[in-house]
């Protein structure tokens, strides 16, 4: 039998519990003017995060501010607009009774190049980036930790398992000092992480 959480410590929180967390962090990081970074699992996680941030927006719970999805997550969304008879019973009634699939909402805004994804960067808060790979062992959602960690307006949200020696462990267990090779240099660069570091553990699977 194999377990991610299987210990006596192991006391996950709830689902609901994790979503009125999530509503906190980013109604406190939106009052600062600063931008939010949550890094997930391109398949299941990161479809998740996107209908729980399109169902808080909807009733007011946060301000609407723009979403910004890199990596793999657009090609697993488009799997699953495409095949809506597969998806959960709530949200096939969206679709097919209401017409509104929260994919697609307006809030979302897909990154695909280089160019974008520093021009995001650059953009004034608030918003919010969900971006591959889950526990930041590389892909855009490094680049943007980068980008963030420096500020103390931002905030870096853990939705998902974070592996023992992954950088996202290290920034859950405490770590704010850490070295970094940018640019394709060979130089290490010291990273002191002044962002608030947050982990929502519900939202694992």
């Amino acid at each position: 039998m194999e377990s991610t959480y299987g210990t006596k410590s192991d006391k996950t929180p709830s689902r609901r519990e994790s979503e009125e967390e999530l509503i906190k962090i980013v109604t406190k990081t939106v009052e600062r003017k600063g931008k939010i970074l949550m890094p997930v699992l391109g398949v299941g996680r990161s479809q998740e995060v996107m209908l729980i941030l399109d169902k808080i927006m909807e009733e007011g719970k946060i301000p609407k501010i723009p979403v910004y999805l890199q990596g793999m997550v657009w090609d697993i969304v488009a799997i699953h607009t495409a095949y809506p008879d597969y998806l959960s019973p709530k949200v096939r009634k969206q679709i097919f009774q209401y017409d509104k699939n929260p994919f697609l909402s307006d809030i979302f805004k897909r990154i695909v190049s280089q160019k974008e994804m520093q021009e995001v960067i650059d953009n004034a808060g608030p918003y919010i980036v969900v971006a591959t790979s889950g526990m930041l062992t590389g892909g855009a959602s490094v680049t943007y930790f980068e980008a963030f960690a420096e500020n103390t307006k931002n905030s870096l949200v853990l939705t998902s398992y974070q592996g023992v020696g992954s950088l996202g462990r290290r920034l859950q267990e405490g770590e704010r000092e850490i070295y970094t090779i940018k640019g394709g240099s060979k130089k290490q660069e010291r990273l002191e992480i002044k962002m608030e570091v947050y982990s929502l553990a519900g939202f694992s699977g």
